[in-house]
């Protein structure tokens, strides 16, 4: 059976579709497309929202309420963990007491224990130490740093419009890269670098649309590999609700209203003075067919699969950023020497 015959029986309707293999050399070339104008004034764009000061840290299902959840977020060293109701509380890491990690601690009826000197916390406590904003919207949980974020705070993070959870597939995947969070955010203005950097999982990317200040968006027609000579072809956009979160969105072919958000969390710095940036990427996976149904049924088994796809692709992406990094850091520090 030949790639044309099978392309010329194959059912339209099916998500699936056969794809003819083009070696990788001779795909169009995209670099006239991708000018490096373009891109830089929609990360500008991007970069000009508001964010309330709200940072995604962790997957909902992270935070539990049977231990503690350490992490840093814009080089504040946080706690978190949930009450005996699940309500999602986050706090400073360390101890008002004399300083040690609260995430060595232990949660015991719903307040946190130190383990130094079993200081017990809660979101009411009496020795100054204090919890912080937070919101878990049931896929990923926030925090809200004024002192980072200096923006005017807002009551909630800028969510993007989301499929109902309880008819959809979600999983987090989460990398750390050595960037800061605008790199990552460019990466994801820049999509004509698709099917040529991710051949693996995307062939026949098209970019219909480029943002402009009327419609600030991409729109682009790629067809997801599924498997050698088999993919998904759907119409997806690009849209930053807020300067460090880019959405993507299926808006034409199988799963419309799919979405995969990707924040960029700053860390802070690391040991060698340079930023540290956590990529937590939310995968929301819908359909409309019956069979989806199944998918749901099996979501504990098929997340560990997103995670690692969502992951394998941003080991990828996350050189993209780290070089960008680089080489910013490089014309910066020679025009520092200049002057």
């Amino acid at each position: 059976m030949t790639e044309s015959w099978l392309r010329r029986y194959w059912p339209r309707t099916w998500p699936l579709q056969p794809i003819p293999r083009t070696p990788w050399a001779r795909q169009e070339p995209t670099y006239r497309d991708a000018r490096p104008d373009l891109i830089h004034s929609a990360l500008k764009r991007a970069q000009a929202r508001p964010s309330g000061n709200w940072y995604a840290f962790a997957a909902s299902r992270d935070v539990r309420s049977d231990r503690p959840h350490g992490c840093t977020v814009a080089g504040t060293e946080l706690v978190a963990w949930r009450d005996e109701g699940g309500k999602l509380l986050v706090g400073p890491g360390a101890c008002p007491h004399l300083g040690a990690p609260l995430a060595q601690g232990r949660v015991s009826d719903g307040a946190l224990l130190c383990r130094w000197h079993g200081l017990r916390l809660s979101e009411t406590s009496d020795c100054g130490w204090r919890v912080l904003p937070s919101h878990d919207d049931g896929v990923l949980a926030w925090v809200r740093l004024d002192r980072a974020g200096g923006e005017t705070p807002t009551a909630l993070p800028h969510l993007p419009e989301r499929p109902e959870l309880d008819t959809s597939v979600h999983s987090v995947a989460t990398l750390v890269g050595t960037c800061e969070p605008r790199d990552v955010i460019a990466n994801r203005l820049d999509p004509w670098h698709g099917a040529w950097f991710h051949p693996y999982s995307f062939t026949r990317l098209r970019v219909l649309q480029t943002p402009r200040e009327d419609d600030d968006r991409f729109v682009v027609a790629v067809t997801f590999v599924v498997a050698p000579g088999i993919g998904v072809p759907v119409h997806a956009e690009f849209t930053c609700p807020e300067p460090r979160t880019i959405v993507m969105r299926i808006i034409d072919g199988e799963g419309v209203g799919s979405v995969v958000e990707t924040h960029a969390t700053p860390l802070g710095t690391g040991d060698d003075g340079k930023p540290r940036t956590a990529v937590v990427e939310a995968v929301i996976a819908r359909s409309e067919r019956p069979g989806f149904a199944v998918a749901r049924a099996a979501a504990p088994l098929l997340r560990p699969t997103m995670r690692r796809a969502a992951a394998r692709l941003w080991r990828d992406d996350l050189a993209y950023a780290e070089r960008r990094y680089r080489l910013r850091a490089r014309r910066e520090a020679r025009a520092h020497l200049r002057h």
